[in-house]
């Protein structure tokens, strides 16, 4: 079973956005979701987190392309609809199923 994990922190509501999306899918891709919360700029630069939420599948962000900044910050992603704080639930789906 594929493992998601979920990375956060309190300071951006984006995650809770994503939590939704990825529940919704949970059980029609049948996957384990995790969620990791990062709390010092010292633990985002050691984990490479992109900002929340940062969505790993087996350990690898699929939505990065290598030039994002590390730290603790909001996270944007671009989609069909524009700029958002989370993929959407087709861009989940995409990359989950």
């Amino acid at each position: 079973m594929t493992t998601v994990t979920l990375l956060y922190f309190d300071g951006c509501p984006n995650w809770q956005i994503a939590d939704q999306r990825l529940r919704d899918l949970q059980s029609e891709l049948d996957f384990t979701l995790e969620y990791r919360k990062v709390e010092t700029p010292e633990e985002a630069e050691r984990t490479g987190f992109r900002g929340s939420p940062t969505l790993l599948v087996e350990g690898r962000d699929p939505f990065a392309n290598g030039d994002e900044p590390t730290g603790l910050a909001c996270r944007v992603y671009e989609t069909p609809d524009g700029t958002q704080g989370s993929p959407t639930v087709d861009q989940l789906r995409d990359t989950l199923g």
